[in-house]
Order: structure tokens, then C-alpha cells, then sequence
């Protein structure tokens, strides 16, 4: 590769060049490039085949990059047609197989979306964003048919149609193009209310020769949405606001209209053409070109055409007003094409420079969010509580908050790797369900599932469907409406908490609602739905297990016989016991309890506040002693023995042993161990989360663990 350039991660592939909306803002039809009128309307076969080849030959070169980003445009992709976009998919998949990752997505008008389209973009794995301005008054002032009819009750249609459960893997958000004269607080609702899982607000497309409206009137749309955004709490990412944050914080951009990333996207048209990004046509008729094809050039070859090599010069690149701009580092200069000027083209700062320079203004003045917690504490005293065996009542709550946040770390890290409508769901609800969320969360072995995806362990599908589990058991708590959808060839379907529904082989795609507190589920997508209790039976093919609970004293355990993820003992976990299994557990636990407060009066604090779930296990794996896993806080396993006082050594000997891995997690308690150090690399190498400093403290950790396990 010629001496710098650099490698493309997003790949725009035009695969249909007309449109069946007549939008009067169109960057492509309405603007000073006109070349799609010579272009052929559907991208051929040949010219298919060679940008599938061009696209992996570019990734094989490149190593370094894990994935690359291929977006189906237009025109109107759809347009091209299902089957056509559908090969698209699968030949860019098999291209990449085994050379890169494949993010593929398609921004559509939503027209012709439909059930089958909708089915082929979750089969096929493509994300689709749809283009809608708003309410109806919004949307229709430049969103037209020929006619000049509106679009806004056909696109709406398409975007429910695309977020509803057995479509909304596919539904990647809202794109939206900003006009001041539409009411900024009617179009945030208008959006609001289709639940998207993510918004993008777009400046229409101008330059200094073709100035949009002045007095920074974008500027002030925009800050009234970002403040209403902000005091909803957020309720979907969007993605200017986000960028100007993330800015702040001296992270990158997640727009090229802001920030000062080196470009990475190109252009393929229906005609083969390689292209620089297609907003250039703003400029200038042939404005993008670069004079290469696929059939005759590589994409490394065209990273060295001089439109692309202009861009990767950062801030000295910019004009001498950007340069000395207090938000450079922020801004970047704005969106490349709206620097443009007749007589000096690049070399000024964007047309929309007040409205950028009053937004990103705005939200560094907003106060940042309060953080929700503060650093985990153990006091000196409470150190000593737990080394002597016990543990009182703070240092004992010290360790289930500790532990908790450790889990939601570990969550929030799997949401961050597989974004998606499941993660969106997930902290949309525990944004504002933060109690409900708490209690989900605190399930012990969704920490072991966590630490399995995060390891890349799971397939993304199951890490998917673990996340609307849990993002349905919280809605389920809160009284909060959801669907999950069940694809075909789901085998079960875990609450954590609240029980297990298994589909027998062949059963097809269903979907499990959550209305008003009940669970209810639709046998086959779009059928009317029946209580779950009502239509589990063996007639149906659907089987539900509500979770068991266990009564000791005053502490009520879970029997956790369900969780596929509780498997992390060092003994394999037994099936699910039969009734009369479960009464003699259920027996040996309320007789286990007189014991306790006999023997062992300062120990059940501990019981109480540590032990949420008991697993029933094949086999000990040792003798008499009681099992756990380092990431599933809270969770023991165990052989049940003959007598309750034997039960009752086994939980307390158990409950110690908890103790101990928390503060593993809080404290290097054995220095240089290479144990301690592998459990604490599977929660993410975080820090420790507590500000004292002991003298000597490996070795008062060492007093202190000879005596919890003694």
C-alpha cells in the first residue's frame, strides 16, 4: 500500500440508484452531482461478484482489521429486491469467512419493508436503519412521494413492522434529517415513541455556495432535543450528543461529521465506480470520483487518490480558523463536504461552524451525569470483622454491593460487545427499573455467563438471547411490557430467578410477552398469545419450570436446578429433582434452620445477606464440603446429605467460602498467587475497588484466609 494511506473499514455498495420517494433534500437527486442518471438502476452480477472479491482481498490484506462495515445504500436498496440483497449477504459472508468479521447493514425508506424483507434481514443478519424526520407535519415537509403525497403512514408502519419481536434483531434506528422549521420536541416524540435503539440526527447537506438557514437555528433545534434527551435519562443512544461527550473525554467520534478520525469509508456505485464519500455530491457534478472501478483497480489502489490522503492530515489539515478553534479537537471541522467553497474549496471551516460551535458549547457547560454509586469502602474494622469469621453487618453489606457492581460491570462490558435491541432493552429498563434491574442482576450465575461471553466462549446469537432473558425477567419485576422473541430452533429460554421454558425440537419461532406483570407466550409469531401456565403442556411442544425456593430460618435460597450456566462448580450439576426429591430438600432445609440458630447464631447474618440460590450437584467434590463458583457469587452447590445437621455444617462451611472470593475480588489477599490473579483477570483486570491502604496487607490476607477456612 502506497505510503500514507490507509485501509477502508466501511464499504457503501450502491445497489440500486433510483428511489421511490421524490425527497426535496436528497443529497443524491436534488444536488449538483447528477451522474445517476447515466448509471445502470441495479448493480450487475459482475459488478457484485467483483466488490465481494475486492471487499476480502482489502481485509486479507489488512490484518489489522477485526471487521469491516458493508452498507447496502441507494437510491432505495430495497428497490434491488429481496432475493438479489439476500445473495449480497450471503457472498460477502462467505468471502470473509475465516479472513474478517462482517458487520452488514442497509439504510432504507422503509416503503417496501414487509414481512418476507423483514424475515431475510434477520436470516441474512442485516442491520437496517430507516430514514424518517419525525411526526407526521415533520416527515411529510420534504419526505414526498412523486406524487407529493407524504410517506410518514407507510414508513411508520415499516418501522413497527421492523421492532417487533421476531424482526427487531434486524432494526438498527432512526435516521433523521434535522429542519429547524419542524418543532424539535414533536419530533423527539415522534421518534421516541417507536422505541428505536438508536437515533442519528443529521444537518442537511450544504456548503458556503448553498448556505442552510442561518442564525445557528440548527444549533438551537438541537439543544432543546439534547436537554429534553438528557432529562428523559437517555432513553436510546444518539449518536451527536454521544460523539460530543465522547469527545470530551478525549475519546473518538462515532460520526464523521464531527471529530478528527481519519476517514475509512469508500463508495462502490451500481456501475462499479469507486467513489469518496457520496455527501460529496453535494459540491460539484463528479465531485466524488476518483477514476478508479472494481473490475480494473483495487480498493488499495484507490486509498491513494488524493481525496482520500487530504483528509488524514488532523488538525493541520484544517483551515487557520479551525485551527485556533477552542472545540477543533471536538469538532474536526465539521462534515468534509460542508467545508466547501467556489475559488478555495476545502480550506474553510464548516457552513454550520456557529450552530457546531454553539452545540458542542452546550453540552460541555451541561453538568455530567451524577455517578450512581461511589468507590466500594471496607473499613478497617470491618476487615477485621471478617477476619475473625463473621463479618458485621456493614462489612457484610460492603461485599454484596461490591459484588453486585462487579457483576454489573461485567454485564455492561457483554451489552458494549453485543450492541443490539437486547442491550438496548436491558438499559433502557435498568435506567429507569434501577430496583427491579438490581434484583435481576443479583442471580449468581450471571456472572458466569458473563465472564464465559465476555471470553468469547458463547455464540453471539445465545449472548443475544441471554440478554433479552435478563432484560425480560426485569420487565416481568417492574410490571413493564416486552417481547422476546424465540427463533426457530430454540431449545429454552432462562429466567434468571423466575423459571425455565423449554420448546420441544421442531416447534419454530415463538414468542414470550411480558404484559402487565404475567408471562404470556404467542406459539407462533403474530398468533394471539396465551398465559404461559395455560399453554405449557405437552400438546403444545412447551414445557415451563418455575423456579423452587428453599426456606432456612429466616433466609429463603432459590433451588437454581434450571440455569444452563450453573455448571461452574467443580462438580457437574444433577438434574432437576422429581416432587418427591424436592420435599426432602425442601424438608432438610426448614430442619437445617433450628441448627443454625443453635450452633451457629453468629454465622446466619451471613447466610442471610451471602446465599441467594442452591444447586443440587451429581456428585461432592469432596466429601461433606460444599461447592462454589469464583464467578457466581451468592451460589452454592451442594450433595444433599442424610441430615440436617450435616446441611447445616455444609451452608455454613459454604457461606465462608463466599466470603472469601469477595474480598478475592476486593483485595490481592495472597499476593503474587497465581489463582488470585486469574480470578481477578475474569472480571476484567479492573481495579481494586477500595481506597485503604494496610500496612502489611498480603500477609494480614493470609492470617485472615487461614482463619475463614478453618
Amino acid at each position: 500500500m502506497t505510503a500514507g494511506t490507509r485501509a477502508f473499514r466501511q464499504f457503501v455498495l450502491k445497489v440500486h440508484s433510483r428511489c421511490d420517494l421524490a425527497c426535496d433534500h436528497c443529497y443524491i437527486y436534488e444536488h449538483a452531482d447528477q451522474s445517476w442518471r447515466r448509471r445502470p438502476r441495479v448493480m450487475p452480477d459482475e459488478v457484485t461478484n467483483a466488490v465481494v472479491s475486492r471487499i476480502a482481498e482489502h481485509a486479507r490484506a489488512h490484518p489489522e482489521l477485526p471487521r469491516v462495515h458493508v452498507i447496502l445504500h441507494g437510491g432505495e436498496p430495497l428497490l434491488a429486491g429481496r432475493e438479489r440483497l439476500a445473495r449480497i449477504a450471503r457472498e460477502l459472508r462467505a468471502a470473509l469467512d475465516g479472513v474478517c468479521a462482517l458487520d452488514l447493514r442497509m439504510q432504507t425508506n422503509g416503503l417496501r419493508l414487509d414481512e418476507d424483507s423483514c424475515r431475510m434481514l434477520v436470516r441474512e443478519g442485516i442491520s437496517t436503519g430507516v430514514s424518517l424526520d419525525g411526526d407526521r407535519a415533520a416527515n411529510d415537509r420534504h419526505r414526498k412521494r412523486a406524487d407529493g403525497t407524504g410517506s410518514y403512514d407507510a414508513v411508520v408502519r415499516a418501522v413497527r413492522l421492523l421492532g417487533s419481536a421476531p424482526h427487531r434483531a434486524a432494526f438498527a434506528g432512526l435516521l433523521c434529517t434535522v429542519d429547524p422549521a419542524n418543532d424539535p420536541l414533536a419530533v423527539y416524540e415522534a421518534l421516541a415513541a417507536l422505541d428505536p435503539p438508536r437515533v442519528d440526527f443529521l444537518l442537511p447537506h450544504a456548503t458556503w455556495d448553498r448556505p442552510p438557514r442561518g442564525g445557528a437555528a440548527h444549533a438551537r433545534w438541537l439543544i432543546t432535543v439534547y436537554d429534553r434527551w438528557r432529562g428523559d435519562g437517555r432513553p436510546f443512544p444518539v449518536r451527536v450528543f454521544d460523539s460530543i461527550e465522547a469527545g470530551r473525554d478525549g475519546q473518538e467520534s462515532f460520526t464523521e461529521a464531527l471529530g478528527l478520525g481519519s476517514p475509512d469509508l469508500v463508495v462502490v456505485e451500481t456501475d462499479g465506480e469507486i467513489e469518496q464519500a457520496d455527501w460529496l455530491k453535494t459540491v460539484g457534478h463528479g465531485a466524488p470520483g476518483t477514476g478508479f472501478h472494481v473490475l480494473r483497480h483495487s480498493f488499495d489502489e484507490a486509498a491513494a487518490h488524493p481525496g482520500f490522503l487530504v483528509r488524514h492530515g488532523g488538525v493541520e489539515a484544517l483551515s487557520r480558523q479551525c485551527r485556533d478553534c477552542s472545540v477543533v479537537r471536538i469538532c474536526g471541522g465539521g462534515l468534509y463536504g460542508h467545508r466547501h467553497r467556489a475559488g478555495n474549496g476545502f480550506d474553510n471551516p464548516s457552513v454550520y461552524c456557529e450552530d457546531l460551535f454553539r452545540l458542542i458549547g452546550h453540552v460541555l457547560r451541561t453538568p455530567r451525569p451524577e455517578p450512581v454509586s461511589s468507590p466500594h469502602t471496607l473499613t478497617a474494622h470491618g476487615f477485621d470483622s471478617l477476619a475473625a469469621g463473621d463479618g458485621d453487618a456493614d462489612a457484610l453489606s460492603a461485599l454484596v454491593t461490591a459484588e453486585a457492581s462487579a457483576r454489573r460491570i461485567l454485564l455492561a462490558a457483554v451489552c458494549a460487545r453485543h450492541p443490539g435491541p437486547e442491550a438496548s432493552a436491558l438499559t433502557r429498563l435498568d435506567r429507569h427499573r434501577p430496583r427491579e434491574s438490581a434484583a435481576t442482576v443479583r442471580h449468581p450465575h450471571l456472572g458466569t455467563w458473563a465472564v464465559r461471553a465476555l471470553e468469547g466462549r458463547l455464540p453471539a446469537a445465545a449472548v443475544r438471547l441471554r440478554l433479552g432473558e435478563i432484560a425480560a425477567t426485569t420487565a416481568l419485576r417492574s410490571g413493564c411490557g416486552h417481547r422476546l422473541a424465540l427463533p426457530e430452533g430454540t431449545a429454552q429460554a432462562h429466567l434468571p430467578g423466575i423459571g425455565r421454558l423449554t420448546l420441544r425440537p421442531g416447534h419454530g419461532p415463538a414468542e414470550l410477552i411480558v404484559r402487565e406483570g404475567e408471562l404470556l407466550i404467542a406459539r407462533r409469531p403474530g398468533h394471539d398469545p396465551l398465559p404461559l401456565a395455560e399453554a405449557a403442556g405437552p400438546e403444545h411442544g412447551i414445557g415451563w419450570e418455575p423456579v423452587r425456593r428453599l426456606t432456612v430460618g429466616a433466609a429463603t435460597l432459590l433451588l437454581e436446578d434450571g440455569d444452563p450456566h450453573r455448571d461452574g462448580f467443580p462438580a457437574a450439576p444433577a438434574p432437576r429433582p422429581e416432587a418427591a426429591e424436592y420435599a426432602r430438600w425442601a424438608r432438610l432445609f426448614a430442619e437445617a434452620g433450628p441448627h443454625l440458630s443453635a450452633r451457629y447464631p453468629h454465622r446466619l447474618p451471613g447466610i442471610r445477606a451471602l446465599l441467594a440460590t442452591c444447586t443440587p450437584l451429581r456428585a461432592p467434590h469432596r466429601p461433606g464440603r460444599a461447592a462454589v463458583d469464583p464467578h457466581a457469587f451468592g451460589a452454592l452447590g451442594i450433595v444433599l446429605p442424610p441430615t440436617a445437621e450435616e446441611l447445616a455444617d455444609l451452608l455454613v462451611e459454604g457461606v465462608q467460602q463466599l466470603k472469601f472470593n469477595a474480598l478475592l475480588d476486593l483485595f490481592d489477599l495472597a499476593g503474587s498467587d497465581e489463582s488470585t490473579e486469574h480470578l481477578r483477570s475474569a472480571y476484567l483486570d479492573r481495579p481494586p475497588a477500595h481506597p485503604i491502604s494496610l500496612d502489611g496487607l498480603t500477609a494480614y490476607g493470609r492470617r485472615m484466609a487461614v482463619r475463614l477456612r478453618g
